[in-house]
Protein backbone atom coordinates (compact mmCIF):
# COMPACT_ATOMS: atom_id res chain seq x y z
CA UNK A 1 0.00 0.00 0.00
CA UNK A 2 1.39 3.41 -0.93
CA UNK A 3 0.66 6.71 0.68
CA UNK A 4 0.46 9.94 -1.26
CA UNK A 5 1.89 12.96 0.53
CA UNK A 6 1.47 16.44 -0.98
CA UNK A 7 0.79 20.07 -0.12
CA UNK A 8 -1.70 20.25 -2.97
CA UNK A 9 -5.35 19.48 -2.66
CA UNK A 10 -6.13 15.81 -2.36
CA UNK A 11 -5.56 13.69 -5.40
CA UNK A 12 -6.42 10.17 -6.16
CA UNK A 13 -4.48 7.52 -4.22
CA UNK A 14 -5.06 4.72 -6.65
CA UNK A 15 -2.24 4.08 -9.15
CA UNK A 16 -4.60 3.65 -12.11
CA UNK A 17 -6.34 6.99 -11.65
CA UNK A 18 -5.12 10.18 -13.24
CA UNK A 19 -3.28 12.59 -10.95
CA UNK A 20 -1.73 9.84 -8.85
CA UNK A 21 1.63 10.88 -7.49
CA UNK A 22 3.91 8.30 -5.89
CA UNK A 23 6.38 9.39 -3.23
CA UNK A 24 9.33 7.21 -2.01
CA UNK A 25 10.23 7.36 1.71
CA UNK A 26 13.82 6.35 2.62
CA UNK A 27 14.19 3.61 5.28
CA UNK A 28 17.26 3.33 7.45
CA UNK A 29 18.56 0.08 8.96
CA UNK A 30 21.44 -0.56 11.39
CA UNK A 31 23.79 -3.53 11.27
CA UNK A 32 26.30 -4.90 13.79
CA UNK A 33 29.83 -6.11 13.10
CA UNK A 34 31.48 -8.19 15.85
CA UNK A 35 35.18 -8.99 16.08
CA UNK A 36 37.52 -10.32 18.77
CA UNK A 37 40.69 -8.80 20.10
CA UNK A 38 43.19 -10.39 22.44
CA UNK A 39 44.08 -8.45 25.57
CA UNK A 40 46.66 -9.65 28.07
CA UNK A 41 44.98 -9.76 31.49
CA UNK A 42 47.74 -11.37 33.55
CA UNK A 43 50.98 -13.29 33.46
CA UNK A 44 51.69 -16.35 35.57
CA UNK A 45 54.97 -17.86 36.76
CA UNK A 46 54.83 -21.42 38.17
CA UNK A 47 57.84 -22.79 40.07
CA UNK A 48 58.06 -26.49 41.02
CA UNK A 49 60.47 -27.43 43.80
CA UNK A 50 61.18 -31.03 44.82
CA UNK A 51 62.05 -31.60 48.45
CA UNK A 52 63.13 -34.85 50.08
CA UNK A 53 62.51 -36.15 53.55
CA UNK A 54 63.33 -39.37 55.32
CA UNK A 55 60.53 -41.61 56.49
CA UNK A 56 60.73 -44.81 58.51
CA UNK A 57 59.11 -47.93 57.08
CA UNK A 58 58.11 -50.48 59.71
CA UNK A 59 56.56 -53.61 58.15
CA UNK A 60 56.46 -57.35 58.76
CA UNK A 61 58.32 -59.36 56.14
CA UNK A 62 57.51 -63.01 55.46
CA UNK A 63 60.37 -65.20 54.34
CA UNK A 64 60.20 -68.82 53.30
CA UNK A 65 63.15 -71.15 53.07
CA UNK A 66 63.51 -74.89 52.57
CA UNK A 67 65.38 -77.09 55.03
CA UNK A 68 66.84 -80.27 53.57
CA UNK A 69 67.29 -83.36 55.77
CA UNK A 70 68.77 -86.55 54.35
CA UNK A 71 67.36 -89.62 56.13
CA UNK A 72 69.24 -92.92 55.50
CA UNK A 73 66.85 -95.88 54.95
CA UNK A 74 68.73 -98.91 53.51
CA UNK A 75 65.59 -100.96 52.72
CA UNK A 76 65.14 -103.22 49.66
CA UNK A 77 62.15 -102.25 47.50
CA UNK A 78 60.57 -103.90 44.45
CA UNK A 79 59.73 -100.69 42.57
CA UNK A 80 60.52 -96.98 42.62
CA UNK A 81 58.54 -95.30 45.47
CA UNK A 82 56.59 -92.16 44.44
CA UNK A 83 57.31 -88.64 45.69
CA UNK A 84 54.92 -87.93 48.57
CA UNK A 85 54.04 -85.28 51.15
CA UNK A 86 53.56 -85.95 54.88
CA UNK A 87 52.70 -83.21 57.41
CA UNK A 88 53.92 -80.40 55.14
CA UNK A 89 57.17 -82.24 54.30
CA UNK A 90 57.85 -83.33 50.72
CA UNK A 91 59.64 -86.72 50.64
CA UNK A 92 61.70 -87.58 47.56
CA UNK A 93 62.94 -91.19 47.49
CA UNK A 94 66.49 -91.84 46.25
CA UNK A 95 67.25 -95.37 45.01
CA UNK A 96 70.31 -97.17 43.66
CA UNK A 97 70.78 -100.47 42.00
CA UNK A 98 72.99 -102.91 43.89
CA UNK A 99 74.41 -105.94 42.16
CA UNK A 100 73.87 -109.10 44.06
CA UNK A 101 73.37 -112.46 42.47
CA UNK A 102 70.24 -110.79 41.33
CA UNK A 103 69.39 -107.17 40.82
CA UNK A 104 67.28 -105.50 43.53
CA UNK A 105 66.20 -101.95 44.28
CA UNK A 106 67.43 -100.78 47.65
CA UNK A 107 65.93 -97.61 49.11
CA UNK A 108 69.13 -95.87 50.06
CA UNK A 109 67.70 -92.68 51.58
CA UNK A 110 64.84 -90.23 51.48
CA UNK A 111 65.24 -86.51 51.13
CA UNK A 112 62.77 -84.67 53.35
CA UNK A 113 61.95 -81.06 52.36
CA UNK A 114 60.17 -78.98 54.99
CA UNK A 115 59.00 -75.41 54.53
CA UNK A 116 59.84 -73.09 57.39
CA UNK A 117 58.22 -69.65 57.59
CA UNK A 118 59.83 -66.94 59.65
CA UNK A 119 58.19 -63.60 60.42
CA UNK A 120 60.48 -60.79 61.43
CA UNK A 121 60.14 -57.02 61.87
CA UNK A 122 61.90 -54.93 59.18
CA UNK A 123 62.65 -51.24 59.81
CA UNK A 124 64.32 -49.09 57.16
CA UNK A 125 64.69 -45.36 56.50
CA UNK A 126 63.84 -44.32 52.95
CA UNK A 127 63.88 -40.98 51.10
CA UNK A 128 60.48 -39.69 49.97
CA UNK A 129 60.17 -36.80 47.47
CA UNK A 130 57.57 -34.06 47.77
CA UNK A 131 56.95 -31.27 45.26
CA UNK A 132 55.74 -27.77 46.08
CA UNK A 133 54.35 -25.41 43.43
CA UNK A 134 54.36 -21.65 43.84
CA UNK A 135 52.37 -19.69 41.24
CA UNK A 136 52.96 -15.92 41.04
CA UNK A 137 50.77 -13.62 38.98
CA UNK A 138 53.00 -10.96 37.44
CA UNK A 139 51.73 -7.39 37.02
CA UNK A 140 50.48 -6.49 33.57
CA UNK A 141 51.38 -3.34 31.65
CA UNK A 142 48.40 -1.52 33.22
CA UNK A 143 49.98 -1.87 36.69
CA UNK A 144 47.80 -4.56 38.34
CA UNK A 145 49.56 -6.34 41.20
CA UNK A 146 50.27 -10.07 41.08
CA UNK A 147 48.94 -12.70 43.48
CA UNK A 148 50.77 -15.75 44.87
CA UNK A 149 49.13 -19.17 44.88
CA UNK A 150 50.81 -22.32 46.18
CA UNK A 151 50.03 -26.04 46.32
CA UNK A 152 51.77 -29.19 47.58
CA UNK A 153 51.93 -32.35 45.46
CA UNK A 154 53.43 -35.75 46.41
CA UNK A 155 55.69 -37.08 43.67
CA UNK A 156 55.19 -40.72 42.85
CA UNK A 157 57.35 -40.78 39.73
CA UNK A 158 61.05 -40.05 39.52
CA UNK A 159 62.16 -37.01 37.49
CA UNK A 160 65.66 -36.01 36.44
CA UNK A 161 65.23 -32.28 37.21
CA UNK A 162 64.61 -31.37 40.83
CA UNK A 163 63.31 -27.87 40.04
CA UNK A 164 61.24 -26.64 37.10
CA UNK A 165 60.13 -23.06 36.29
CA UNK A 166 57.52 -22.24 33.65
CA UNK A 167 56.19 -18.83 32.59
CA UNK A 168 52.90 -18.52 30.72
CA UNK A 169 50.79 -15.65 29.48
CA UNK A 170 47.04 -16.18 29.95
CA UNK A 171 44.70 -14.28 27.71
Amino acid sequence: MSTAVSDRPSRSTEPDEPGFEEQVLPIFAESIAIHRERHETARVRATVTTNTEEQIIDEDLLQERVEVDRVPIGRVVDEMPPVREEDGTVIIPVVEEVLVVERRLVLKEEVHLRRVRVRERHVETVVVRRQEVSVTRLPTDDGEDGHVLSADHDQSETTDDANHTKEESHE
